[in-house]
């Protein structure tokens, strides 16, 4: 197709990318630039060498095992500052740009490909293009099932794999969650069903284009919207619209967030396929066509023929207990992945046999020791003010250890609701004032410590020595920052495992000694 403004040469790469819509398609000499050499990055490039593309990756750095494998299967790589678009990748003249998620639209280089007419991708959108290299007995791909959400992502992933594994499926988590999609796509063993988990980041890609390369999903999710990531966006409602763009295409069914008005209107404004279903999920007890909860017992009534009068029992609010998974915000991950299984027929039985077995994700309020009456829970994930929040509501009373990078987002509402019910706050991080200055507005009467230390060990050191005064003989300390981590660690787990380490160093012993096991906020 046309497009205004550009080359008769972009037009014709442009039409040409309309006919690569298989594996089997004719890839061969395509030129394609790849943005970044992460995990995803590599992904792409690798698929794409091996579809016989002219590929050169752009990148400003590159860790080593990934360098070295490039020239192995024919990519070549420029290195180096993109605070401006390199001469090498306008003198390649690429037919397509494929960026790494981790680029955000303000980027120069993909402003340039915006402004070029360059065609750009994500690597979801290029995943969904070669989707059929490894089909199902019956000639067909993997369908798919997108899952994204402010919190509760990767959790929900894992739950929505588990439940259709044990459902008797071919199922494979991927996507955000730390697996790439091309990786799935290409694996020999092939799979039924692919659960992927989107970022906002990788929705704003496959929002650029609504064509050929758009995924048409079996079932799709977004749990809960909430403020985060607005550096990358730029406003609330890019980050909103991002998000949205999970709906888009979907066949079966939509699951939506009852709680989270968000989120129904992101499913009533969404263009699906003709007889596609909202099915929402919340606490309360569902209407027909939803997932909820009546009097402990975990229900559907949305996909039985009786729905108006009947509902389907899953588990029990009590068997989640016994396993750990009870906490409210759990519940919800719960019947969000139900939904989406149901979907594709898997069976209430095996939905409930699969929790019995269901291990959480580490850094997820995840009791790292208790000892002389004080419980010590490393939510680390709670990277986010919502993700906080469900963790202060499953430790209401807590030594409330809070801060970091806040990456623009306003923490002042989650202290006001919140705040006054912790017992102290330690705060850390580069943004320390905004946390500050919100206890002082909104919960005068909590005392507040600043821990100003940068290195990694006194930073928890302190945390540590502060908190265990706060709580003195009785009580709870929860990490849950409701920020990145960034500004003084390496990731959320790299914080999460320095305050392990640190409340182990304080009690002298490691935390087999009455540790276990929390409920995980997703």
């Amino acid at each position: 197709m046309a497009v205004e403004g550009m080359t008769h040469e972009q037009d014709a790469a442009h039409a040409r990318l309309d006919t690569l819509t298989s594996w089997h398609a004719d890839w061969r000499g395509l030129r394609v630039a790849v943005l970044g050499l992460s995990m995803t990055g590599f992904s792409v490039a690798d698929t794409l060498a091996e579809l016989g593309a002219d590929v050169l990756v752009v990148t400003e750095s590159a860790a080593e095992e990934y360098a070295q494998l490039l020239p192995v299967i024919g990519v070549r790589m420029w290195e180096g500052s993109l605070a401006a678009v390199p001469e090498e990748l306008v003198s390649f003249a690429p037919d397509v740009v494929v960026a790494s998620p981790g680029f955000p639209p303000a980027h120069p280089v993909v402003r340039w490909a915006q402004e070029s007419g360059v065609a750009l991708w994500g690597d979801i959108e290029l995943a969904w293009r070669v989707r059929d290299k490894i089909v199902r007995p019956d000639g067909t791909p993997a369908a798919w099932v997108l899952i994204t959400g402010t919190n509760g992502k990767t959790t929900t992933t894992r739950l929505t794999a588990t439940m259709l594994v044990e459902g008797g499926l071919r199922a494979a988590p991927c996507g955000n969650i730390g697996v790439p999609v091309l990786d799935a796509v290409r694996d020999p063993a092939g799979f039924d069903v692919l659960v992927v988990e989107l970022s906002s980041h990788q929705l704003w890609y496959l929002g650029l284009n609504d064509g050929v390369g758009s995924p048409v999903p079996h079932a799709s999710a977004c749990l809960n919207l909430a403020d985060d990531h607005l550096e990358w966006h730029g406003s609330f409602d890019a980050y909103r619209d991002a998000k949205a763009v999970v709906y888009r295409n979907t066949r079966v069914a939509c699951v939506y967030n009852k709680s989270d008005e968000a989120t129904r209107r992101m499913v009533e404004d969404a263009d699906v396929v003709e007889g596609a279903r909202a099915i929402g999920f919340d606490l309360g007890v569902p209407g027909p066509s939803d997932f909820g909860v009546v009097d402990g017992i975990l229900v559907d009534r949305a996909f039985l023929d009786d729905r108006r009068t009947s509902a389907l029992e899953l588990t029990t609010v009590a068997d989640l207990a016994e396993a750990g998974l009870a906490a409210p915000h759990m519940v919800a991950n719960i019947l969000a992945a139900a939904a989406l299984a149901r979907s594709l027929g898997v069976a209430p039985a095996a939905i409930r046999s699969s929790l019995t077995g269901f291990r959480l994700d580490p850094h997820r309020i995840e009791v790292v020791a208790a000892a002389a009456g004080v419980i010590w829970v490393d939510d680390s994930k709670a990277t986010n003010p919502h993700a906080a929040a469900s963790s202060l509501a499953a430790y209401p009373g807590a030594v409330w250890v809070v801060g970091g990078l806040l990456k623009g987002v306003d923490i002042s509402d989650l202290v006001a609701q919140q705040g006054r019910s912790v017992r102290a706050a330690i705060v850390i991080g580069v943004d320390r004032a905004p946390v500050v200055d919100a206890f002082a507005r909104h919960a005068p009467a909590v005392p507040v410590f600043e821990v100003d230390h940068t290195d990694t060990e006194d930073v928890m050191a302190r945390v540590v020595e502060l908190a265990a005064d706060a709580a003195g003989a009785s009580g709870t300390v929860l990490l849950a920052p409701a920020a990145a981590s960034f500004d003084q660690f390496r990731s959320y787990g790299d914080r999460g495992e320095r305050f392990a380490a640190a409340v182990r160093e304080r009690l002298g012993k490691g935390t087999e000694d009455g540790a276990h096991d929390g409920p995980d906020r997703g």
